[in-house]
């Protein structure tokens, strides 16, 4: 039997997370010297090599990379376990960690987090924005507990609710108010402004305009809606925003917000977790409540 620690185990997927001792070190909180220790040891039990070191960087070694999902399936067990237990004491008490896309997060999270704050006090949130394939990635991997997402996912290990709809709308410079609103072909043919690649919204705005490729439009790419509002304020284009993020993003803007006619372009945004979670009661309050703060943003 061998004897390797559970600290051991979240310190070796630290690294090769990070593929640096250094930052690997920062987020588990020890210092470096004894993280190399732990991992000197780790590979002592196994009696194996982990990572190849050089002088630029750590990669993992091919026992490393086989070595790798199941360790995080073992702390992943391990924290569905103290999961059931929290939810002995009190099912809506703990950490939960919250993954949401960018093109959510600014505009809900700040109502959300209000509501599920005061509904309940002793539940505490930790937030994680990133892209999809990485929240996806996370998720899979025990990263983080759910996560807000535009659907469908269709990971056959992931439970979907769907939380609500919501419409795209048009973004032109503020001279173009008035005018009729182009047709999702005459939007292909104009200079397109949209998020860069990895982002789901991109993705919605290009299959609306049916684009299936970079390579057929004109435009710019951004990194936050801000910057392409900006960017159409400029008289460098039209974009299209989620109807969430209008009252944030083109009040400082010099630009013109219209609605598409029926049907308009729109998407649906749910809340995923693992189906093997025990967390799954609580993920449907919170999910509850992420829809009833969207409700009011409406």
């Amino acid at each position: 039997m061998m004897n390797f620690t559970l600290k051991q185990l979240r310190y070796f997927e630290a690294v090769a997370a990070q593929c640096h001792f250094g930052r690997a070190a920062d987020v588990v909180g020890i210092s470096q010297p004894a993280l190399s220790m732990q991992i000197k040891e780790l590979e002592e039990i196994l009696g194996v090599a982990l990572f190849e070191r050089d002088a630029r960087q750590v990669r993992l070694t091919r026992f490393g990379e086989e070595f790798a999902p199941r360790a995080r399936d073992i702390l992943r067990s391990v924290d569905e376990v103290g999961d059931l237990a929290r939810l002995a004491q009190d099912s809506m008490a703990g950490s939960v960690r919250l993954g949401v896309i960018p093109t959510i997060a600014p505009y809900l999270l700040p109502s959300f987090i209000g509501h599920l704050t005061r509904d309940h006090p002793t539940l505490n949130i930790n937030v994680r924005e990133t892209l999809t394939p990485k929240l996806i990635s996370e998720l899979a991997e025990g990263r983080i507990d759910a996560a807000i997402v535009a659907l469908p996912v269709s990971e056959p290990s992931f439970e979907e609710v769907a939380l609500f709809e919501e419409d795209f709308v048009l973004v032109r410079p503020a001279s173009d108010a008035g005018r009729p609103v182009p047709a999702a072909d005459d939007l292909a043919k104009m200079k397109l402004l949209l998020l860069e690649e990895g982002h789901c919204f991109r993705d919605q705005a290009l299959a609306f305009c049916s684009l299936r490729s970079p390579l057929q439009r004109d435009g710019l790419d951004g990194s936050s809606l801000s910057t392409l509002v900006q960017l159409v304020g400029a008289g460098i284009g039209v974009t299209l925003i989620p109807q969430m993020a209008m009252k944030v993003e083109t009040r400082s803007a010099n630009v013109a917000v219209s609605e598409f006619p029926h049907p308009s372009p729109k998407r649906t945004i749910g809340m995923i977790w693992r189906k093997s979670s025990p967390l799954s009661d609580q993920f449907r309050v919170i999910a509850q409540t992420v829809g009833k703060a969207a409700e009011m943003l409406g």
